[in-house]
């Protein structure tokens, strides 16, 4: 098994996913880091959730010049969720390069903070097309010392109606750029991308093992990071289990969880690449044997482990690739026997729930969070039972004498007396569950349609505006909330648009909609009584003029493209 130092990284990237705890590449980043090392382009067919993030960023960051200021990578995606997921990435891999800046640009926010982090110099740029494109109209985005371009999630931005803005900004990056475009999905628009724009690119196809077993039960709970220790508390405490393995992205975490549960009572241990073997097989053995119910254990650490007692599998950190998810999930549900897997998924890890159901082919239900009042009936009934087995067990009789001697000579009743034993016997661990305060939640698009049902819309835009069914597409998605796929058939007309959308839109979300802007006016979205979408397909009217538009080689700029207009271009 190839492990990354195998890979001529640079040792400062190499520490930093050794502390991240990563310690075999994927499949396509065993394929990939080689190829982009030595200055290939690169045509990568990949899902998300296989790690091609680190595909990518980390050759980038092994050949970077920290003394240079002006951005020498790029990395296109398609939503600002995404622009935000890359951009960490990147600060995470490079935790040990000094004086690294990653910037991330993308619409919806100010261009103030984005202005001055290019000003102040950034070495690696990650932002949505749209918004890259503003920077390029306003020269505060200078490429003429970019190396590397990224496209990533290439046939998502192709449906997202940004596949020109796309070759727009391949055509104003220089020529002897290094470029990988990775894409779930390989269309004839994408293909015809890689033909005109990559050189000679190697091919890299990843297919990834997708099966789960029909007899392990899958599900998530939505839960933020920082309540990820109480969320497991709760289900420990609730859930009927005999054996779980709760894994965990990094050597250090298994140790530091593994910790916290002991000190919540759990009979815990963790397991990991520093571990030594001996030590390996022993905790192994008393999780077979009993001694203990709970390994916190990572990827590598937990590969080939069979017991037969793990009746659950706890993803405490989602996996980034999907090969990993189909791996932990296989060690419950053995030989037959039924299995639970459950799954902590963070608002920002929904794309990865998302890739993990589609790699499988099944739905992963959601899974209700025990309450509160759930934990504590369960602590009381465990708490009488202790009761009755002491009682059953017998032998009392000096402790009976005591308590009788102790009410007659402090006149304190019996019932106190039993109360301070048990707060005694108790500890400092507090009986009783409370509520811990719960996050300012982030606003952002969370709509999701009740049911399949759609209904016409207008919005009080049209052709009049030079608008663009991307720029309609990127406002309701990116500015409304309204997922991309959830947005039917766009019909523009001179004075406004028609569009199809959930029936069930919300009125807070209409709301929002309403004075949400395209082409400097806002949407004024309403119903659309009595009107009706025409079937007939429009394209831009910059579009439609264009007549036949011959591919044009790398480093040529076709007529039709020089001189765009602003408002053609959709803010992502």
């Amino acid at each position: 098994m190839q492990t990354f130092d195998e890979l001529d990284l640079d040792p400062r990237v190499r520490q930093a996913l050794t502390e991240i705890g990563y310690e075999t590449p994927s499949p396509i980043q065993a394929q990939t880091i080689p190829l982009l090392l030595e200055g290939r382009d690169v045509l990568g067919l990949a899902q998300t959730g296989t790690g091609k993030t680190a595909a990518f960023a980390l050759p980038i960051l092994s050949r970077l010049d920290l003394d240079a200021k002006g951005p020498q990578a790029m990395v296109l995606a398609p939503t600002r969720e995404l622009a935000i997921q890359v951009s960490e990435a990147f600060q995470r891999y490079a935790a040990h390069l000094p004086g690294f800046h990653v910037l991330p640009i993308y619409g919806g926010t100010g261009y103030g903070p984005q202005l001055a982090g290019l000003r102040r110099g950034a070495h690696v740029v990650v932002g949505t097309p749209g918004r890259l494109i503003d920077h390029l109209e306003k020269g505060s985005l200078d490429l003429t010392g970019l190396k590397n371009l990224v496209l990533d999630e290439a046939d998502e931005m192709l449906r997202m109606g940004f596949i020109e803005d796309v070759e727009r900004i391949l055509q104003a990056v220089p020529d002897s750029r290094q470029v990988a475009l990775f894409s779930a999905t390989m269309p004839g628009a994408i293909r015809k991308i890689s033909q005109n724009y990559l050189n000679e690119p190697a091919e890299i196809s990843v297919k990834t093992k997708t099966s789960t077993a029909t007899n392990i039960n899958q599900r998530y709970v939505p839960v933020r990071g920082a309540n990820k220790l109480d969320a497991v508390t709760r289900i420990l405490e609730v859930e009927p289990f005999d054996a779980m393995i709760v894994f965990v992205r990094t050597k250090q975490l298994t140790e530091e969880l593994a910790e916290k549960l002991q000190a919540r009572g759990f009979s815990a241990a963790a397991i990991n690449g520093d571990i030594a073997q001996a030590q390996r097989e022993r905790t192994i053995g008393h999780l077979r044997d009993g001694k203990i119910d709970i390994l916190v254990a990572t990827d590598v650490a937990a590969r080939g482990l069979d017991v037969e007692r793990i009746s659950h599998v706890l993803n405490y950190d989602i996996p980034h690739d999907t090969e990993s998810y189909v791996h932990r999930v296989g060690r419950t549900g053995r030989a037959g026997r039924s299995g639970e897997a459950i799954l902590f998924v963070s608002p920002r890890e929904r794309h990865l729930l998302r890739a993990i159901e589609r790699a499988t082919r099944q739905q992963i239900q959601q899974m209700e969070l025990p309450t509160i009042d759930a934990v504590n009936d369960r602590r009381l009934a465990k708490f009488a039972q202790s009761i009755t087995d002491t009682l059953a067990k017998g032998g009392l009789e000096v402790f009976q004498e005591l308590v009788r001697e102790y009410e007659q000579t402090h006149d304190v009743p019996a019932a106190e007396i039993a109360a301070a034993l048990a707060a005694m016997a108790q500890g400092d661990r507090p009986l009783l569950l409370e509520a811990e305060p719960e996050p300012p939640r982030r606003e952002g698009p969370s709509f999701h349609p009740s049911s399949s049902d759609t209904e016409t819309y207008r919005v009080e835009v049209g052709r009049r505006n030079r608008v663009t069914p991307r720029a309609l597409v990127g406002a309701l998605a990116n500015e409304g909330g309204v997922p991309s796929k959830y947005i039917g058939h766009i019909d523009i007309r001179n004075e406004h648009t028609l569009i199809e959308l959930p029936a069930d839109l919300p009125d807070e979300l209409l709301s929002k909609l309403r004075t949400t802007q395209v082409a400097g006016r806002g949407l004024r979205i309403s119903r659309a009584d009595g009107e009706f979408i025409s079937r007939r397909p429009r394209r831009p009217a910059r579009e439609r003029d264009r007549g036949d538009r011959r591919p044009h080689r790398k480093g040529q700029r076709s007529p039709q493209s020089r001189g765009p207009r602003r408002e053609d271009y959709q803010r992502s």
